[in-house]
Parts: structure tokens; sequence; C-alpha cells
């Protein structure tokens, strides 16, 4: 990839859904030691519960709220205050001393990872150049896949620690610092988006912040991108949206495309599986420090294929392909799921039990490789830039809302049906795969105001004078550059 600026930004901007996946994983072991259960007074099962169930609560409210100020604070301010937000959240919990601090602390880092995980996708989709957008913009994806990795990781090292505080105060504490760290990094050097900027009506802002994004590009190219670029984005100012009604007149099947493809990641199963494989496990057979280490396992395939296909595959192969390959491959895999587990939980056969394990791991490959950093990118991308904050904090929202209706069904569906709560799974992304071949075009190549032709939308054309000023303004932006670098050299 030629432009490692963007691809730095993006680095960091995957702190903050990196925070998400941690966050989310590591409260798993946390009330799961016997130290924290004791240090807390034995909290009763519902007060337990509550630990998820008010971060994702808080996700949720997270996600609404980028959707009335996103657009408003812009991107680099919003993802600020999310920063400060998640840092006083991961501190409150790692200091907590009493059950109401330790709730507290989980409902405002789960406001913080909400509105970080709606915001990264959009934030890194209008920084990024159409040929290296899947990779660009699937970092997010990879920064959760990290975090859940990390969180299985750290886990089962304490689970080995002494009995006492330090079990869960230490992986608690170890969120705090990148708050701070993707802070530090949102004031000094990650750009400001030139899409917002231009709908703002800070055109000069917008081209400074877009020569330097694309850096590598020459001065005609960047002429030409930027002059589609603004050209779309003004017209789309013109039918300003004032009202979610309008929102889902004018980009009906936009809109709906991006939350449905939100909501089908639920609809996966993928979250039941991930915090509820240790019982899975557990139903097999296995001890408590295998179980960990399964866990572990499982979140190490799942970062290593999301990382190998973001690469490789999502602007290589196309976003609809790998959507289209990831739901039909879960559909063929859950199946293969119940019924290894119907064979084998209640027998001895450990060559059985293996093959039921395999079973969760390819589940992790498919999902992971082919869905987890698609569906994040791919429901920023197909919205307008009028809609764009909006709709993706509705979409997130609805994610977080269906993931707790079902993962808080799981334990009493895995006691009373088993295995066949897979089957549920199965129907559901049976369904959505067939309305995605139909109604999910392909955005691959395409600018983001490109894309609105796939979907029926006018793109607008631009006269060649246009793009020559535009091209005068980029020379004139990349001339200091340009007397920088031939002065080094003639001083060398």
């Amino acid at each position: 990839m030629g432009n490692h600026y963007t691809f730095g930004v993006a680095m960091f901007a995957a702190i903050g859904t990196f925070l998400f996946g941690f966050d989310t994983g590591i409260a798993t072991t946390t009330i799961a030691h016997a130290s924290w259960i004791d240090y807390m007074g034995k909290p009763s099962a519902g007060l337990t519960g509550a630990v998820v169930a008010v971060f994702i609560a808080g996700e949720t409210v997270g996600a609404l709220v980028q959707t009335a100020v996103g657009d408003i604070l812009g991107r680099i301010r919003f993802m600020q205050l999310m920063c400060i937000m998640a840092t006083v959240g991961t501190a409150l919990q790692t200091a907590s001393i009493n059950m109401g601090m330790f709730l507290a602390g989980r409902c405002l880092a789960g406001i913080a990872v909400g509105g970080m995980v709606s915001t990264v996708p959009v934030y890194l989709s209008e920084i990024s150049s159409p040929k290296h957008r899947g990779l660009i913009g699937g970092i997010s994806g990879c920064g959760i896949t990290f975090g859940v990795m990390t969180s299985n990781w750290v886990g089962f090292a304490c689970s080995h620690a002494p009995y006492g505080a330090l079990q869960w105060r230490l992986p608690l504490g170890m969120q705090i610092p990148w708050g701070v760290i993707m802070f530090i990094g949102l004031t000094t050097f990650m750009p400001n988006s030139p899409r917002q900027l231009i709908w703002k009506g800070k055109v000069e802002e917008a081209r400074a912040e877009f020569v330097k994004i694309y850096r590598d590009l020459q001065p005609h190219e960047i002429g030409e991108e930027f002059s589609l670029m603004r050209a779309q984005i003004e017209f789309e100012m013109e039918r300003e949206v004032k009202s979610y009604r309008e929102t889902f007149m004018l980009f009906r099947h936009r809109a709906l495309v991006s939350i449905a493809v939100q909501t089908f990641t639920s609809l996966t199963g993928v979250n039941v599986i991930q915090y509820y494989q240790t019982i899975l496990y557990k139903a097999l057979g296995m001890d408590s420090q295998t179980i960990l280490a399964l866990a572990g396992v499982y979140g190490t395939i799942g970062f290593l294929i999301n990382c190998l296909t973001t690469k490789y595959l999502t602007d290589q192969w196309g976003r609809r392909k790998m959507l289209l390959a990831g739901m039909a491959s879960v559909i063929v895999i859950e199946i293969y799921m119940a019924i290894m587990e119907y064979k084998f939980q209640d027998s001895n056969n450990k060559i059985g039990k293996g093959f039921a394990v395999l079973g969760i791991y390819l589940f992790a490959v498919t999902y992971y490789g082919l869905l987890g950093s698609t569906t994040w990118l791919y429901g920023a991308e197909v919205l307008p830039m009028s809609i764009r904050s909006k709709v993706m904090g509705i979409a997130s929202a609805t994610h977080f809302i269906v993931n707790v209706g079902i993962t808080e069904a799981g334990p009493s569906a895995f006691a009373n049906i088993h295995q066949n709560y897979y089957y549920v799974f199965v129907g559901c992304t049976s369904c959505f795969l067939v309305v995605a071949y139909f109604y999910f075009p392909e955005t691959k190549g395409k600018t983001l105001e490109e894309v609105a032709a796939a979907f029926g939308d006018k793109v607008v054309l631009v006269e060649d004078i246009m793009i020559a000023q535009e091209q005068a303004a980029a020379e004139e932006k990349l001339r200091p550059s340009a007397e920088f670098i031939e002065v080094r050299h003639e001083t060398a």
C-alpha cells in the first residue's frame, strides 16, 4: 500500500474498536474469579448478570449518542469525547470498592465503546481511497478481534494468579492507557474527515486534509477525486435530510441495507458462541484450565484469519462475495456444530468431542474471516454523507439490542433445547442470505460517492474546468512539501 500515513491513522483509530473487543471479553473472566465474587459481597445472579447487561445498554446509548451529536461534534472531537469516557469508565472498574461503582464504570465504558465502534468504521471509510478502503476500513474489525483475543489470553493468565484483587484489577487496569494514547493521536496527527468538512462548508480545510491523506497521488488524480467528492456531497446537501422520515423516503434502500447488515451479524449467533463457548466446552467434559485455553485459541484464530482476509480478500474479492460466502458457510457450519454436539456431548468419545470443538473453531474461521470486518465496513460505506453518521448509529444500536435478546436467552436455550438453538441462527442467516443476494450491491473499488449509482441514486458529473481548478489547488498545497524535500537533498 502506497500511503503509510493512512495506514498509521487506521491503526490508531482501531484502538477504539480494540477497547470494544477487550472490554466485551474481559467481563466473562472477571465475574468468574472467586476473588471478585468475594470482594463484591457475593452478588446475586441478577446483579452478576447486570455486569453484562449494563455494558450492552451503555453500548446502545453510545451508538444513539453518536447518531444525535456525531455530525455536530465531528469525527475527531466525538472520538476524543469517547476516549475520555472510556478512560474514566475503565478506571472506575479497576478501582471499584463496591458493586455500584463497578456497574457505573461498566456503563460509562459501554457508552464509550458503543460510540467508538459506530464512529471508527465511518471515519476510516471517509479517509481511505477506493483501492484500499477494504484494508483501511477493515482494520476497525481487526481491532475488535484483537481485543477479544487479548482478553481471552489475559483471562487465562490471570487464572494462574494467586487469590486476590490482582486477579481481576490487573486485567481491567490494562485498558486505562489506551484511551489516553488514542486521544493523543486524535489531537496530534489524525486528520479530520475531508468529506465532513465539505458537508460543513469548510472546503479549504477539506482540501488541505485531502491532500495530506492522499499525498501519494499525483496532483491531477487529487484534483479529479476531490472535485468528484465535493460535487457529489454538495449535490446531496441540496436535498438536506432533516428527519428520519426523510431519510427513509430518500435513501430507503441504503439505510435499510446498513441496518440489515448489522442485524444479521448478531443473528448469526456469533456473540452467543463467543460468550457461551466455555459452557459448551464444559458440556463436552473439559476441565477449567483447558476451557480457558480453548477460548484463547478461539480468539487467536479469529484475529489471525480476520487480518489475513482484510489484507488479501476484501479489496480483491469484494464485499458482496464475502458476505454471501460467509453467510452460506455459517449456515453449513452451525448445522455441523449442532449435529456434533448432539452426537458426542454425553459420550466418552474423545475423537468425537474433538470434532465438536472443531466446529466452534471452523465457525471462528468463517465468521471472522468473511464477515467480521466486512459487515462494519459495508454498513458505513453504503450510506451517503448526509445520513452516514445517523444511520450507522441506529444500525449499531440495533446490533446491540438484538445481541442482548439472543445472548440473554442463551443459557435458557442451551438448557432447554440444547444444541437446537443453533438452528434458530441457521434459519435467520438463511433469510438474510436471500435478502443479501437480491439487495446488497458490490462497493469494491468505488469511491463513497460512486456507491450511489449502485443503489440507483444520481452521481454528479464534473466538468473538466473544475477538475483543473482542483488540480492547481492540489499542486499549491503539495509545493511546500516538494520544496522541503529538494532543500534536504541539496543540504545532504
